[in-house]
């Protein structure tokens, strides 16, 4: 996509810029500001002096190449052109002379203020790049997802220039993000940490303040080579991925070159709020084999007034923090005996099972089927599955015996083997094979994040078994369940079709038949509204991915629907069709298998829920639905009563016959979240009642409602079986 980092050139390395002139040429010495002050108490300077010796062999050889370019454009033949934007209307324009930047102030310049890229002839563009011939132009702001990822790519430049000035890094890979960008780097003396957030900031407000341009070139690889001699990332990126006597581009912004397919912002100082976020340990390119790296994030935008509003969301995603809900409501746990598995407590364990019925009870609707398999397979399975070539690394794997076993990391090739445990007929097909299985995947520690990325989990996995002609009813099956399930939880979600993988099994003919049945399903379900995720299939198969968006509005990827032909045929799955069954001499038919999941891995689920809701359960799901608290001692009798009659109908009841007083105990209901508090008095035990307060009411004006036992208890059970979001009855 646009603004990712070429696959060779992520970001720029370790070089040290000249002293600082003018303004800021004191910047270190006499701190003006708390946040320069914190800088200066760095373990580093500000930026050290001098600056490395890369940062003046690579501008040389910029500079050089840059003036041949230069001289190159002005011997263009310049031509008139005719530009055609969006809205269909045309502009003149000269080749090599007009850019979008300049048909933007043509237009308005409140327009060229607040693009941030172009689009030409689709392909992402500089805004100050010049355009070669007559085309199409589109410009985009920072609110468009592309517009986004180049400010941010952008953004990650200037933090890998500030990099390079403060530590004398070198610099390894710089990408935009789904939120804000990071850089990977080679630091030697010591690891980064909080307290260098201050000085990197500083750095990248002087890069900003100089609105430093983005420049680009074309360069061969061997004139790459002897550019990054000096850092052997790069180096080891060009040698790999860029092929012999063949170019790539660069990019330079103020003292930083760095390989990078581009496109950029026309100079740093469009980025008005730019703040760093977290920092983490990496490995080079994703391997443990590799050299250990620093990785630096940080966020940007185009108005201070964004970042507060970014960091006033921060403050409210850390209160939804599912961690720390789930230690505040008691609901789960880890344990470094086996990390990556989650201790669901009692607590926990309720809303764990309330998901379980849900989808089970979708499922006895749906013609579903459940079943259960194993979860340690003999290594011939999966590389019949074709896991053990593809997938071995991510796998538990055990000696038994002399013999290579591993814990299953997915469902599939089990129920592969229970569908071909005996002769299967077209007149039982499709066959909706269910299972809530644990799986095991071998996630690298640095990576274990809470319920969100676990080792041990279990997914609602189902495999649909059906014929080729079955593939369209039963895909909008899927999204008749998926719309019911999420519509539940209050989410919208957007879709995507992740395409043919480079890794890919079977035959581009399987592939460009599987593909168009998805498109066609989509197209009919959803038109224009998904998008195409070439390359992200799974390497069986071409897949429809599901996000779903948080009360945040943060996304989430969950729902999968994945179009398989390559298991059938590796496991030799077959069925009778119709003609076969009256000619016993044709060979059977193969089914096709549709992979699903709908809430993904039920422990990331409950971890989105939890943060969705902000552990403010609603009353179906929530595992502390009511508490009963008596006024006083004479009162607790009747309060167990109570809580033991609306116990045996099913909901989640709590007695509070503890020595506090009634405030506190009402105080302690509400923290803990229980969607209803009952107080029982005289009046309400002479009347065989209960005197409600919602949870929603507190710090309302709203008082306690009387209301008989017997009414009250059946309008807990249909406000539970309406799984309403709200909490009225």
């Amino acid at each position: 996509m646009a603004s990712q980092e070429h696959p060779v050139a992520s970001s720029s390395h370790p070089v040290q810029i000249p002293a600082l002139q003018g303004p800021h040429a004191d910047d270190e010495k006499k701190p003006k500001d708390k946040k320069s002050k914190a800088a200066a108490t760095s373990a580093y300077p500000l930026e050290l002096q001098p600056a490395p010796e890369f940062f003046d062999h690579r501008i040389k050889i910029f500079d050089k190449l840059k003036a041949e370019y230069d001289e190159w454009v002005k011997a263009q033949p310049r031509e008139e052109i005719e530009i055609t934007l969006l809205d269909g209307s045309k502009r003149k324009g000269t080749s090599w002379e007009s850019s979008p930047m300049s048909i933007a102030l043509e237009i308005n310049k409140g327009l060229a203020d607040r693009i941030v890229i172009a689009k030409v002839d689709g392909n992402v563009w500089d805004l100050e790049r010049p355009l070669e011939a007559s085309c199409s132009l589109q410009l985009l702001d920072f609110e468009h997802p592309e517009g986004k990822r180049v400010f941010w790519h952008s953004s990650a430049h200037v933090l890998g220039e500030a990099a390079e000035r403060h530590y004398g890094c070198h610099l390894c890979i710089g990408p935009p993000t789904e939120e804000g960008f990071f850089y990977e780097m080679a630091i030697d003396e010591r690891p980064v940490t909080n307290a260098d957030y201050p000085a990197l900031e500083k750095v990248s407000e002087m890069a900003i303040k100089e609105k430093q341009k983005f420049e680009r070139l074309v360069v061969p690889k061997e004139t790459l080579l002897e550019m990054f001699a000096y850092n052997k990332y790069k180096k080891q990126l060009i040698e790999s991925k860029i092929p012999d006597g063949t170019s790539t581009t660069v990019y330079r912004c103020g003292p930083m070159v760095d390989l990078c397919v581009g496109p950029h912002i026309p100079h740093t100082g469009k980025i008005k709020a730019f703040m760093v976020t977290k920092n983490s340990a990496s490995y080079f390119l994703g391997d443990p084999n590799n050299d250990s790296l620093q990785r630096i994030y940080g966020i940007s935008f185009p108005d201070k007034k964004q970042l507060k509003e970014y960091k006033e969301f921060l403050a409210e995603a850390a209160k939804r923090d599912h961690r720390k809900i789930g230690k505040e409501q008691e609901l789960f746990f880890f344990n470094e005996l086996s990390p990556g598995s989650a201790f669901f407590l009692p607590h926990g364990t309720r809303i764990y099972n309330t998901l379980v019925e849900l989808m089970r009870s979708e499922y006895f609707k749906r013609g579903y089927q459940e079943v259960i398999s194993p979860n340690m397979y003999n290594h011939k399975v999966w590389e019949t599955s074709g896991h053990w070539q593809n997938y071995k690394d991510d796998m538990f794997l055990l000696d038994i015996e002399k013999e290579k076993w591993a814990l299953k990391p997915m469902n599939c090739p089990g129920h592969c083997l229970i569908f071909d445990s005996r002769d299967r007929s077209y007149k039982e097909l499709p066959i909706r094979m269910a299972e809530f299985g644990i799986i095991h995947r071998n996630e690298a520690s640095g990576a274990l994040t809470g319920l969100t990325r676990v080792r041990r989990f279990v997914q609602d996995d189902t495999h649909v078994f059906c014929m080729p002609s079955q593939i369209e009813e039963e895909i909008n099956a899927l999204f008749d369940f998926m719309q019911h399930i999420y519509g539940l939880f209050g989410f919208d979600f957007h879709l995507e079709l992740s395409t043919r993988p480079d890794n890919y099994l079977g035959t581009i003919e399987t592939w460009n038949e599987a593909e168009l049945q998805l498109k066609t399903a989509l197209e009919k379900q959803y038109p224009g509204k998904w998008e195409i995720n070439p390359g992200d299939g799974a390497f069986y198969g071409p897949k429809i991915d599901i996000t779903i968006r948080d009360a945040l509005r943060r996304s989430f990827q969950c729902a999968t629907i994945q179009l398989d032909f390559q298991l059938p045929e590796r496991f030799n799955l077959k069925y009778r069709s119709a003609e076969e069954s009256q000619n016993q001499d044709k060979p059977p038919s193969r089914p096709v298998i549709i992979h699903r999941a709908i809430l993904g891995s039920l422990e990331r689920f409950i971890a989105i829920i939890t943060e969705h809701f902000a552990g403010k359960w609603p009353f179906w799901l929530s595992p502390r639905q009511i508490l009963v608290v008596p006024v006083a001692v004479p009162y607790q009798q009747y309060a167990s009563e109570v809580g033991n009659k609306l116990s045996s109908l099913g909901l989640y009841v709590d007695v509070d016959n503890s020595s506090e007083t009634l405030n506190k105990k009402i105080r302690n209901g509400e923290i803990a979240q229980y969607n209803f508090i009952l107080v029982v008095g005289q009046e309400e035990l002479d009347s065989n009642s209960v005197n409600v307060r919602n949870r929603d009411d507190v710090g309302t004006k709203a008082k306690g409602q009387m209301i008989s036992l017997d009414e009250v208890a059946q309008k807990f059970l249909t406000l539970k079986s309406s799984r309403s979001l709200t909490n009225k009855y």
